[in-house]
């Protein structure tokens, strides 16, 4: 089971009266990612979470019967790419992120001051710029996130991506420490094995900004010379798009990719070709309500993984799947993007099958204005399709 790195689990109430967030840690990136959970409705939120470590985090939100509605950034990272838009796929879960970061996929775009509800607790959005512009610190009960913006007994670097000294000694001093100074603070980093600190210990002891004038910080940061994260040229662009990568394949792949847990990825014109030949079962594993309105694959088997209300996970989907598919046929799931259908595959192997996920899916990932279709998938490839 992952573990879960908060002294406290989310339903036990601190000496204080609070309730704990989790934290987990990404030891390749040195990464936190935190889930908060109302305990009285059990819906919660996540933040910076990271695209490799996205089964450890379904498998917390399962053990801890949490309802995740909401994914969230604190800044498009350049050092790891960020599992939003699976989580979302996964479970339903809005995407949302700073409205100064340029990622037009999320869901809602947060400014400063805005607040994010899940059950009776909320976050606050606190525009903190300064390692990014549009990076933001969120506020929940007595404890603040603060991504890359505060380190325990440092910070973010501002030698890329939009970074300013200037305003991160702004944000750090006029808006961070400005909060009470028992504020618990929980980093988006660490690389020393530090899981949280204080707004109090921070104004008096962090190495970078604690009594140090502004033109003392500025000349300090401008100095650093630190290295080129090792992910930069993969991570930002994906960050961009919430984690959905444009550079993993998909619309040009004519073979089969490797797969955890399910016997491969294909592409939609591999998937069609084997499909058309007789080799292979085709099963749309999106909702009704997405065949009739967006478009359906002529012949193939619809098949729900999920369906709404609620998109809860389809009760009798294997034993379905079992009656419609031939014994020893290939299966083919097909979703809206290629996240539903990897799930689906994954169902269908336990039972036995040999199930392969279409990349892209139906619709394809989302363009620059969010809207899919026009950037890959079944339909955009001018495979068989027909309006509902």
């Amino acid at each position: 089971m992952p573990s879960l790195q908060a002294s406290l689990p989310p339903s036990t109430p601190s000496p204080q009266g609070d309730v704990a967030p989790i934290q987990l840690f990404d030891p390749a990136s040195s990464s936190y990612t935190y889930i908060l959970v109302d305990p009285s409705s059990r819906q919660g939120l996540i933040i910076d979470p990271v695209d490799t470590q996205v089964e450890r985090d379904l498998a917390v939100l399962a053990e801890q019967g949490i309802d995740l509605r909401w994914t969230v950034e604190t800044h498009g990272h350049a050092d790891h790419i960020t599992s939003a838009w699976l989580l979302a796929e996964h479970t339903g879960a809005r995407t949302a992120a700073p409205a100064g970061c340029g990622i037009r996929t999320a869901s809602v775009q947060l400014n400063d001051g805005d607040a994010l509800s899940f059950g009776g607790e909320q976050i606050r959005a606190l525009h903190t710029p300064g390692h990014t512009r549009g990076s933001m610190c969120y506020q929940w009960r007595n404890h603040v996130f603060t991504g890359d913006t505060l380190l325990v007994g440092t910070c973010g670097r501002t030698d890329f991506q939009s970074g300013s000294p200037q305003a991160l000694y702004d944000s750090l001093t006029r808006v961070l420490f400005a909060l009470p100074d028992e504020t618990i603070v929980w980093p988006g980093h660490d690389y020393q094995g530090h899981t949280r600190t204080t707004i109090g210990a921070e104004k008096t002891g962090n190495t970078r900004v604690a009594g140090r004038t502004l033109d003392e910080f500025v000349s300090l940061m401008n100095a650093l010379n630190l290295p080129r994260p090792k992910r930069i040229d993969e991570a930002v662009p994906a960050n961009l798009s919430s984690g959905h990568r444009h550079d993993a394949g998909g619309g040009e792949l004519h073979g089969v990719q490797a797969a955890a847990g399910y016997a491969g990825d294909i592409s939609p014109q591999l998937a069609c070709r084997w499909w058309q030949a007789g080799e292979a079962v085709l099963v749309d594993v999106r909702t009704d309500a997405e065949r009739e309105w967006v478009g359906f694959v002529p012949g193939a088997i619809p098949l729900a993984w999920k369906q709404w209300p609620g998109m809860v996970v389809n009760p009798v989907f294997g034993e379905a799947l079992a009656g419609v598919v031939p014994v020893g046929q290939k299966v083919l799931m097909l979703c809206r993007s290629g996240v539903r259908s990897i799930a689906a595959a994954r169902r269908a192997s336990e039972l036995g099958f040999e199930a392969y996920n279409i990349l892209d899916g139906f619709e394809g990932e989302p363009d620059e204005q969010s809207q899919r279709g026009h950037k890959g998938g079944w339909r955009h490839l001018g495979l068989p399709w027909r309006q509902g």
